[in-house]
């Protein structure tokens, strides 16, 4: 099985991946049901989940029925927890929207949810976020995870995001980081996909972001809180939910006026 994974998530494009996946996995969930691991987006319980990673693979990272790693129980957790995303009224942009949001969220009769991306066959808008077809101040939160580290140059799709939010919004703007590197790798000339896949960790990858990331979200205008909820959790409850034990959430704010 961790073999397959991780061949599949090289090999196959995500936008046939994503079709065929998800109703696999649920068949396979029901034979990884147990008590040992809980996944906090779906409550249910397994005795382990399924190995994940493209170059190197990660014990009970995929939750079989809501196909989330452990950076989406995170963020779910962070919205469940730490702010009014639940139960207030807001307008939410979701970029390359993540299989175990998306259901959830079309639900949320309080969010009025839009999705968008280049691909996914679950995009309501197909955009660029380069250039996305939205009006200046028009979303409360932006959700774009591991999309950033995709576009050749960040801080103007950044600069994107920060213009359709409104003053007083926020957003969830997470990529894959080293945190032991004070300044990010990248190098937009890398056009050799095993080379980026070694220096980046995937093909398709401009960069491998370091601690300065902050700093990059800043020059976009946004003010940043760099959220470390995983590490305020109780150790038991961060290998239940199999969370990401040094993962910081980035957190961008659009000043109010």
């Amino acid at each position: 099985m961790k073999f397959l994974i991780s061949i599949a998530t090289r090999l196959i494009p995500r936008r046939y991946l994503h079709r065929v996946s998800h109703a696999v996995l649920r068949i396979v969930g029901l034979f990884y049901r147990g008590n040992v691991y809980e996944d906090p987006i779906t409550g249910i319980t397994y005795r382990k989940m399924l190995p994940y990673g493209r170059m190197h693979s990660r014990s009970n990272a995929l939750a079989p029925d809501s196909m989330s790693l452990e950076r989406h129980r995170l963020i779910w957790l962070y919205l469940r927890d730490r702010t009014d995303f639940f139960t207030s009224h807001y307008k939410v942009l979701h970029i390359a929207p993540e299989y175990c949001f998306i259901k959830r969220f079309r639900r949320m009769r309080n969010l009025h949810y839009t999705t968008g991306d280049l691909e996914s066959p679950w995009a309501d808008v197909k955009m660029d976020i380069n250039a996305m077809p939205f009006a200046d101040r028009t979303y409360d939160v932006v959700i774009c995870n591991h999309v950033l580290e995709h576009i050749p140059d960040d801080v103007h799709a950044m600069r994107e995001i920060y213009r359709v939010m409104k003053p007083g919004g926020w957003a969830i703007l997470q990529v894959p980081m080293r945190y032991d590197m004070d300044i990010t790798d990248e190098d937009i000339s890398i056009t050799d996909p095993s080379e980026r896949e070694r220096r980046f960790l995937q093909r398709d990858h401009f960069r491998l972001y370091g601690r300065d990331y902050a700093d990059r979200l800043k020059q976009a205008g946004f003010e940043v809180e760099e959220n470390k909820l995983v590490w305020e959790l109780p150790v038991e409850l961060v290998k239940r939910y199999v969370l990401p034990e040094n993962e910081v959430l980035y957190i961008a704010r659009r000043k109010k006026d």
